[in-house]
């Protein structure tokens, strides 16, 4: 008989199967476990049909990564450990020493720092267009250019793109698009169907997700996704996705797929208290301008009408402010640090919300002019009363701007 301790690690009892529960497994491995040879040697990932090394692939991974396939209307779905990192794989698969990349001039800050360090030390160049006007990224692109990245809306400012023409310039002269899709996030809008009812179907190349904000809802789970419908483009992802040896937690994966079954109803809560206190806003004087992709004066509300169900789609959770010009950046600060139920802190998508002052001039190559002057500040609205939210704020401008 064999020694206790070899027993238990080589025990033979194996649960029976057919079990089943609202939640899936969670199985975490480094070592897959085959029956035979033939069958390690067979084995294949990439599409799937069978697990090699825990790295590449669980029952608990890929059951999220096909759920995410179902919100984003894609075929193929890789899990990476953040939404940057999801960023970076798109731009580390598509792209080499002499290609040009096109960024939105309002973009996710940490993707513009990759462009201008990474990515440019390896030789790969970046310009920034206006999002706003697909013309000016049409005279920009050139033989060089490979990939052009969109924003819908913008992360700060939260303008919204006429993201069809954007695409519609892109595929006329063959340059492949990634979506940042963590504001629309499967729902506001179909980005592999932006043209529901038409043939061919227009639909951006690859979407990037950061599964921390909505997909999560919990913000405590650092995640992100590349999601595509080309199968060769599929094929590019996963190879760098292997080679870099990208792999997220099983627990963090677990968290996911239980946030998911509520994402919608969490979705539509931030968007509808959003819309009332972005509207609320218009009320004050403090506030030179209100961004919010609902509010008819904010940039770009027509595209956003126009592409989320007229109107009747979702505006997620984020809305800006900015401050009179007569403010100084001091009273800015007081404002926010005044905010009780609003807590200083980046991301957005979660239970609590969350205040940010942004130095906008640091941030753009000029002051864009559908911008008023004053100091712009970012809210990400939680799961809390819209009623208390809106008394935080009248308190905070009453007590730092009166």
């Amino acid at each position: 008989m064999a020694d206790l301790t070899t027993t238990l690690i080589h025990h033979p009892y194996t649960p029976p199967q057919g079990f089943a529960a609202p939640q899936p497994g969670v199985f975490k491995a480094s070592t897959v476990i085959f029956p035979n040879v033939a069958a390690m040697r067979h084995a294949e990932w990439k599409d799937k049909s069978a697990y090699t090394y825990g790295l590449h692939g669980t029952p608990t991974t890929y059951t999220l990564e096909e759920r995410l396939c179902t919100l984003e209307g894609a075929r193929d779905c890789m899990l990476v450990p953040s939404g940057l990192a999801a960023i970076a794989l798109v731009a580390m698969s598509l792209l080499k020493s002499g290609d040009e990349m096109l960024i939105p001039d309002n973009a996710y800050g940490p993707s513009k720092a990759l462009a201008e360090g990474e990515l440019k030390a390896w030789g790969i160049s970046h310009r920034y267009y206006d999002p706003m006007n697909p013309s000016d990224l049409a005279a920009m692109i050139t033989p060089q250019t490979r990939l052009v990245w969109l924003e819908a809306a913008g992360s700060v400012t939260l303008e919204f793109p006429d993201l069809c023409e954007l695409v519609r310039v892109c595929q006329a002269r063959g340059v492949l698009t990634a979506l940042d899709n963590t504001w629309g996030a499967g729902l506001a809008f179909a980005p592999y169907d932006l043209t529901p009812g038409h043939t061919p179907r227009l639909a951006v190349d690859v979407c990037a997700h950061a599964l921390t904000k909505y997909p999560s809802g919990g913000g405590d789970v650092l995640m992100g996704s590349v999601s595509t419908c080309d199968e060769a483009l599929a094929l590019k992802l996963k190879l760098t996705h292997m080679r870099l040896g990208y792999g997220v937690g099983a627990n963090d994966a677990e968290s996911i797929l239980h946030g998911l079954p509520s994402m919608a109803l969490r979705y539509r809560a931030h968007d509808e208290t959003t819309r009332t206190l972005a509207r609320w806003c218009l009320t004050r004087p403090e506030f030179a301008q209100v961004l919010h992709p609902v509010l008819e004066n904010s940039p770009g509300h027509a595209h956003w009408r126009a592409l989320c169900n007229n109107g009747l789609g979702g505006a997620a959770g984020l809305f800006s402010v900015i401050l009179a010009p007569q403010y100084t950046q001091h009273q800015v600060d007081a404002f926010c640090d005044a905010l009780t139920l609003f807590k200083l802190g980046y991301s957005w998508g979660g239970p609590m919300s969350l205040v940010v002052p942004y130095d906008l001039a640091s941030m753009r190559k000029t002051w864009p002019n559908h911008l008023k002057a004053g100091t712009l500040v970012r809210f990400s609205i939680g799961l809390e009363a819209a009623a208390d939210l809106q008394l935080d704020l009248a308190q905070a401008l009453d007590k730092a701007l009166a």
